[in-house]
């Protein structure tokens, strides 16, 4: 129980900057490693010197993205309830909250699964792949969609699930351990073993089974000191559970899966040109991940103290909170955005050596970068919002971030300036959403102050 006076001790009493450097650290260290993992596929498939595999990475990628947003859906939801339970003495319905995140998240992956594992062959050219690419494709599918739709996403939930409680250095554990062992298997399944494409999947679908072995371990071991629990006995319905937990965290599945509708579109653009502008778009986008861990992982890391603070009455300790974590991300964001643009070029030399592959991936990387700011401006209002158990301000401004205005942008550029300007719909975007989210936010913050 020592453990969860500690956890009082970070919400109600510590140092803020403190407070927020302990939750934010672990998640910013953990999402910076799931990047690299994801990189990690990219760049060893890259280094095999095929375009086309490269390709059917990026393709795939939508897919799999997906996951994170249902994910996100039940895990953001779900620990924003938490913390809020916990911060008005509601530890029952906390633990009724994860039980039934727990088991409608497991359903829904598996649903997932299921539909893609019938339909890959009507599915994967809907969204780029060619001829060229299908068969890539369908194996890079099979194994972490089909085969690793449930690890993928219940070890994600777990993450956020435990994150709610303070425990941010074990969830990013579980995380770092999956990321870890993804990029030790990449290169031993691609090239040692020469299973190219296959081995990239492989390596995804082990490492997230391992982590989510030891997140279920984790909370077995804190049985009594933890309300987090998978026992279906526990699993409700009742109390409004289901749409407090689903119409929170919806905003952050949106930004996920309009993202898979943003990447679907673009995927579909670049493959009117060739294969190698889906691959250096991939890249690109891979890349330019390392500016959104950031953000990811300080609004993920924070929101717990928000969610608590708000819920416990704390409304100076919290607008403190905020203020704290939106300095430490804007900074971080523009230090990675700057240094993305200015070693663009080598950056994209160490995952290829084509020729047109490499010019393409600069060139949409120094592009998507310039968003970074407005992304982590944007992302802790929207996390905010959600820690106070808002619905819809967040909603429509995580539409706005991905699917609003980035795909009416992108053909408005691509039919007025071609594909080399069509990617300024990113960056526009971004900062036209970051302007409306600051708009929004002033009620609240005069909410804050009150």
């Amino acid at each position: 129980m020592e453990k969860a006076k500690t956890n009082t001790y970070l919400f109600e009493e510590m140092k803020i900057s403190k407070a927020v450097l302990s939750l934010v650290i672990p998640t910013v260290i953990s999402q910076i490693i799931n990047v690299i993992y994801n990189i990690a596929d990219t760049y060893f498939v890259a280094r095999i010197g095929d375009p086309d595999q490269v390709a059917a990475v990026s393709v795939c990628m939508p897919l799999f993205i997906f996951l994170t947003g249902l994910a996100n859906l039940f895990g953001i939801g779900g620990a924003s309830l938490i913390s809020r339970c916990l911060g008005s003495g509601r530890k029952d319905k906390a633990s009724n909250v994860s039980a039934f995140c727990i088991w409608t998240a497991g359903g829904a992956a598996l649903t997932y699964a299921i539909v893609m594992g019938l339909f890959s062959r009507s599915v994967l050219p809907s969204i780029g792949a060619n001829e060229a690419i299908l068969d890539y494709c369908r194996s890079y599918m099979f194994y972490t969609i089909c085969l690793g739709a449930v690890p993928t996403v219940l070890n994600l939930l777990m993450a956020h699930l435990v994150r709610s409680e303070g425990y941010s250095a074990q969830a990013s554990f579980g995380m770092i351990l999956g990321g870890g062992l993804n990029i030790i298997l990449d290169p031993i399944l691609i090239s040692v073993l020469g299973m190219q494409i296959r081995g990239a999947a492989v390596a995804t679908l082990f490492s997230n089974t391992v982590s989510l072995i030891y997140f279920a371990l984790l909370m077995c071991s804190k049985r009594g000191n933890t309300v987090l629990t998978a026992d279906p006995k526990r699993y409700s319905v009742s109390d409004k559970i289901p749409s407090e937990v689903m119409l929170v965290g919806l905003p952050s599945a949106m930004m996920n899966i309009t993202g898979v509708v943003s990447n679907i579109v673009f995927n579909r653009l670049m493959s009117s040109y060739c294969n190698e502008a889906i691959a250096g778009l991939g890249i690109a986008k891979k890349v330019d991940l390392f500016g959104f861990a950031l953000a990811t992982g300080m609004t993920q890391g924070v929101l717990p103290l928000l969610g608590y603070t708000y819920s416990a009455g704390m409304k100076e300790r919290m607008k403190s909170a905020f203020r704290t974590a939106l300095g430490y991300s804007l900074a971080a964001a523009v230090t990675i955005s700057v240094i993305l643009y200015t070693g663009s070029d080598v950056i994209v030399n160490a995952f290829i050596k084509d020729p047109l592959t490499v010019y393409y991936a600069s060139m949409f990387q120094k592009l998507i970068c310039i968003g970074g700011p407005a992304i982590s401006v944007s992302m802790m209002i929207i996390t905010t919002f959600q820690a106070t158990g808002a619905k819809h301000t967040p909603f429509l401004l995580s539409l706005l971030r991905k699917g609003v205005l980035d795909i009416p942008l992108l053909f408005i550029l691509d039919r007025c300036f071609g594909i080399e300007k069509a990617l300024w719909a990113t960056p526009l975007a971004e900062y036209l959403a970051m302007t409306a989210a600051l708009i929004a936010f002033m009620p609240l913050r005069r909410k804050m102050k009150s």
